[in-house]
């Protein structure tokens, strides 16, 4: 049984014997901010100012340029992202895309509807 208990979290199985699971939207943000950035070209997520104002007093935001929208089994995900210099922009986006839809299929069991990405800018490549 599948129901939203509030704006912040989504119960995914609720038994009245046993208790209930539920998924906070940050949880889902934390999870497609982790896949986002693991893709080659990806430099880092880009937050607001008030997210980099937070990061400079030490106050660390895990979850910053990324936005979801849970409603019901659906999960729709908006990503502001730094890309490197030099790697194809719609080949990064396309494989972004796809990883960050698995593993919230995978992790969650909610269907990832869109995965909207706006590139906010370009970095110099990391260095190794």
């Amino acid at each position: 049984m599948e129901r939203e208990t509030d704006k912040n979290a989504l119960v995914l199985k609720a038994d009245e014997n046993i208790g209930a699971v539920q998924i906070a939207d940050d949880v889902v943000a934390m999870i497609a901010s982790l896949a986002a950035t693991d893709v080659d070209g990806v430099s880092a997520m880009a937050g607001n100012i008030t997210n980099e104002l937070m990061s400079r007093v030490g106050v660390k935001n895990l979850t910053k340029g990324v936005r979801v929208a849970v409603q019901e089994d659906n999960v729709r995900v908006d990503l502001a992202v730094l890309l490197e210099y030099g790697y194809n922009i719609p080949a990064t986006c396309q494989q972004v895309q796809r990883k960050v839809k698995s593993a919230i299929e995978n992790m969650t069991g909610l269907n990832c509807s869109d995965v909207n990405i706006r590139i906010l800018g370009i970095t110099n490549k990391k260095d190794n």
